[in-house]
């Protein structure tokens, strides 16, 4: 079912063949004669949509307008008129009709619109949705999401939590690992304890070793005084690991051996101290393919990722966009000082557009710019970056009708890789199985194609 239109004209015969020709298509279509019946109808149905006649006996087409957008400005109003002219077209425009169609119409016509008008009204009342599930978050207030990809995460968080396995988190830049973490944390047994986290891209080797494993006074020109690491402060608790792929292959090897060991030696020491912390690791990097290019010891990889929780891209998470963007319009809305309650529908339509690269951190940038410079109670489009007004879906052409679209196949094939790359964000072991390359033919095809980070040719 496409939505449920109500149609509204004088002429009887004009609403049932109207009614026939959209029930055709799919949609539900209820309607009336008069203005007065179809207020009558609004207040008892959930209507997406209103097409009514401009000229009608009793109330005209421009009066129903102004009473449906001053009563239910979530539902949508089509105009249609025999006497097109831009005086018309204008004065129902600013009755608030969402759009306008002369006589004769073309039915398919008004199935484009209504189609593209149900489309806006449903989103609009998903946006309302949205604002009142914010407020009423679930049993993981720290972590927004209710589509199914992240449904999948919370059920995994749940059951791994009261649990002592290791548990490597994976994911995108952006998407909320460390939030992950912190959730198991706070539903095992460790609630209690400290949550440490550390960030292992963000420090140079020597002082990452000191910040771990701790270090004696006079152990380097700086150790002044002898510090406990994190791992011991984490007893009773967890210690996270991001961006754990970051790590030199030396200090992998020291912390696999603390793993095994449960026990640390601080930089410069000649005791084993002893740690009761649970290990959380995340990273953004495919661990496997860095494994197989000996980046990655392979006995810490299968030590860490005892369970693995990966977190789906933004992109791949559907009206999880739209319920993050409500909350941080709420949130940023405080912070600037300003009454912004939502988005308008047709910014809604944007961001689920938008494939979202930088993930949740991208959104609530964009989020921040709009509230900050929207002049309404609602975003519109043209407070949203350019990036996300401007936006295209991305797709490869591989022949057309005109024999110059016509591709060699050595183009073809680089443009289906680029197109496999990019649906599976860049993960090349995933890539590789789903074009049936082994990944070694992979890398040697995207390094003939240009299309190489540079890092294959290292291995």
């Amino acid at each position: 079912m496409k939505g449920h239109v109500l149609i509204v004209d004088d002429d009887r015969s004009m609403c049932e063949m109207l009614a026939g020709a959209l029930e055709g298509h799919g949609f539900r279509v209820t309607w009336k004669t008069s203005g007065e019946e179809a207020m009558l109808a609004l207040q008892g149905a959930e209507i997406d949509a209103v097409v009514t006649d401009l000229n009608m006996h009793g109330m005209s087409g421009l009066d129903l307008c102004h009473r449906v957008v001053e009563n239910r400005p979530d539902i949508p109003v089509v105009v249609v008129t025999a006497f097109g002219s831009l005086e018309t077209a204008v004065g129902a425009i600013r009755a608030g009709a969402y759009d306008f169609l002369t006589k004769p119409f073309d039915i398919d016509q008004v199935v484009v619109a209504l189609q593209r008008v149900v489309q806006h009204a449903q989103l609009g009342k998903e946006v309302k949705r949205l604002r009142e599930e914010v407020s009423s978050a679930g049993g993981f207030p720290e972590i927004i999401g209710s589509s199914p990809p992240m449904r999948r995460v919370f059920d995994l968080v749940e059951r791994v939590a009261e649990t002592a396995a290791t548990v490597l988190i994976t994911g995108e830049s952006g998407t909320g690992k460390e939030l992950v973490a912190h959730a198991i944390h706070q539903r095992s047994g460790r609630r209690g304890g400290p949550f440490v986290a550390v960030n292992c891209a963000a420090m140079p080797e020597q002082l990452l070793e000191s910040e771990l494993f701790g270090h004696v006074k006079g152990a380097f020109t700086d150790a002044k005084a002898t510090r406990t690491g994190l791992f011991v402060k984490a007893s009773g608790g967890t210690l996270f690991l991001d961006e754990i792929g970051e790590l030199p292959i030396e200090m992998q090897a020291k912390l696999l051996r603390a793993l095994q060991e449960r026990t640390v030696r601080p930089v410069g020491g000649d005791r084993e101290i002893p740690f009761d912390a649970r290990l959380i690791t995340a990273t953004n990097r495919d661990l496997e393919h860095d494994v197989e290019e000996r980046r990655f010891r392979q006995d810490l990889y299968y030590r860490i990722n005892v369970v693995n929780i990966r977190i789906p891209p933004l992109c791949a998470r559907g009206n999880d966009i739209l319920l993050l963007a409500q909350v941080f319009i709420d949130e940023l809305s405080k912070k600037h000082g300003k009454e912004v309650t939502g988005l308008s529908p047709a910014a809604a339509e944007k961001l689920l557009a938008y494939d979202w690269p930088g993930n949740v951190r991208e959104l609530q940038n964009g989020i921040e710019r709009a509230v900050a410079l929207t002049r309404y109670r609602e975003i519109a489009v043209e407070d949203l970056p350019d990036k996300l007004r401007e936006y295209k879906s991305w797709h490869v052409v591989l022949a057309g009708d005109d024999t110059s679209e016509l591709l060699p196949m050595s183009e073809v094939e680089r443009r289906y890789i680029m197109r496999v790359l990019k649906e599976v964000k860049g993960n090349k072991t995933m890539a590789a199985r789903i074009l049936g390359f082994q990944r070694r033919t992979l890398y040697r095809k995207l390094d003939r194609y240009g299309l190489s980070d540079g890092r294959e040719r290292q291995a």
